[in-house]
């Protein structure tokens, strides 16, 4: 069987009635278009187990994808040179890449792309899930939160889809054969990607007034954007001839890594963790956009599970009988305490606190969403409006009571307090958003020693300061 046949999504609709644990693949469930292309098994007739994926080596299926010319300039070779001499951090990010780069290296082929591209997320986020940088950038493709929207990847309270495996990988697709269609070349389309669009635009511009020549080597960038390109092509040359350069490549068998199952009822995290039988960390690892600890049926979301454990799930939903979540969501009517408010709702209040992610000293602002213990009273799955919409917007505690000023003087205008949101940014245009938030490897590599992937070392990049190891 065709190896493009071995990516599967599993029907799994968790549902029927939200209080028991009984499994149907006929309840009907809103079906992401991005996951359209991947052969589905139907629960009824098939199983996870009858699925054949063939198990040739996935870097040779990458190395005969690259298209694109090495550059062989000094920059391509100290980038090299420099990852060869640092064989631990190479081996860690390669490490990180095995859940992922299968799910890629499709993608990429579906697209006729450079099997290139595939290796982007190293330079990116060194393929951290949960990177971020202090300007917000997030995710294994780094997306600034406006070029996120612009590519419809949700950012509310409930989930942050740039650092969905699924939706970021999709939408960074996108938006490179975007600019490779615009720019001609995937050179000046990796550029853009880093320095947006409009900036690689102008460089040309001011290079033809000058009557020089347009291609990425002759155009005046940023240093990070000059060595963007060389990054890239230095993990190329390593994957190309990793004994050439000291550098062991992990085995990765040429088959899916994990699967996607459908949610059809709310289900918490935890109860998936255990049903799946898989750790905390392999969870979080292939789903790290949920921000709750719960996973809501009304926001169209799948869940990623290891291809051996996904089977297992699907086995032990079956027996399942009890709640599969325990939380709900509701809105505030009014600009409260936290503490008035666990009052209002009859929770408490450090739990609240803690479950939406409240500083002390806030108050929650009208029409915030707060997650809360599901009870008799509240009994309901999370509704389509709060799954899409939810926000959370806080205010310091009370504004300064204003000065008494003379009988007759003009009084200045009192400040208000500073708010803090969390939920829907606000759309601009990508071309002038995206900055990569492309690894400072000499800092990074400063981690020597080979940790867990949730120990950090800080890297600079064009978005601020990441967190990556």
């Amino acid at each position: 069987m065709l190896w493009r046949y071995a990516a599967i999504v599993l029907i799994a609709a968790l549902s029927g009635c939200a209080s028991t644990g009984d499994w149907s693949s006929d309840t009907p469930t809103r079906q992401d278009p991005r996951a359209s292309k991947a052969k589905r098994v139907n629960l009824k007739d098939q199983s996870v187990s009858d699925v054949y994926a063939p198990s040739s080596n996935l870097w040779i299926r990458i190395r005969d994808g690259f298209q694109m010319e090495p550059m062989n300039t000094p920059l391509e070779i100290e980038q090299v040179r420099w990852l060869s001499a640092r064989p631990d951090y190479v081996n860690r990010s390669m490490a990180r890449s095995s859940r992922y780069l299968f799910y890629i290296v499709q993608e990429v082929n579906t697209r006729n792309m450079p099997t290139e591209i595939a290796l982007l997320p190293f330079v990116e986020s060194a393929f951290v899930t949960n990177a971020k940088s202090s300007a917000k950038a997030m995710g294994l493709w780094q997306f600034m939160p406006a070029t996120g929207k612009d590519f419809q990847l949700t950012q509310n309270v409930f989930r942050d889809e740039r650092r969905d495996v699924l939706q970021s990988t999709d939408a960074a697709l996108d938006y490179l054969q975007r600019l490779y269609k615009q720019f001609g070349s995937w050179d000046l389309a990796l550029a853009a990607y880093n320095w947006g669009a409009g900036n690689v635009s102008k460089a040309q511009k001011r290079n033809l007034a000058a009557g020089l020549p347009t291609d990425y080597l002759s155009l005046k960038m940023p240093n990070e954007t000059r060595n963007y390109v060389p990054k890239l092509m230095a993990y190329r040359q390593i994957v190309l001839d990793p004994q050439a350069y000291g550098i062991v490549l992990p085995e990765l068998e040429n088959h899916p890594y994990f699967v996607a199952v459908d949610v059809g009822s709310d289900i918490d995290v935890d109860l998936v963790i255990k049903l799946a039988e898989i750790p905390s960390d392999e969870f979080h690892s292939l789903n790290p956009s949920f921000n709750k600890p719960v996973i809501l049926s009304n926001a169209n979301q799948q869940i990623l599970l290891p291809f051996g454990h996904a089977e297992i799930f699907q086995e032990n939903l079956k027996k399942y009988t009890k709640p599969l979540s325990s939380w709900t969501a509701v809105q505030v009517a009014k600009t409260e305490t936290v503490d008035k408010a666990a009052k209002t709702l009859g929770v408490d209040v450090d739990s609240l606190r803690e479950v939406n992610a409240i500083p002390k000293g806030m108050r929650i602002r009208a029409g915030s969403t707060l997650l809360v213990p599901k009870t008799s009273q509240r009994p309901g799955d999370i509704s389509v409006a709060m799954a899409e919409n939810a926000s959370l917007s806080l205010d310091k505690g009370g504004s300064p009571a204003p000065k008494k000023c003379a009988k007759g003087a003009k009084c200045p205008a009192v400040k208000p307090a500073k708010v803090a949101s969390k939920g829907n940014s606000s759309k601009n245009n990508a071309a002038s958003q995206h900055k990569s938030a492309s690894t400072d490897l000499a800092k990074s590599a400063k981690n020597g020693s080979s940790k867990s992937a949730s120990t950090t070392a800080k890297t600079s990049n064009g978005k601020g300061v990441s967190k990556i190891q």
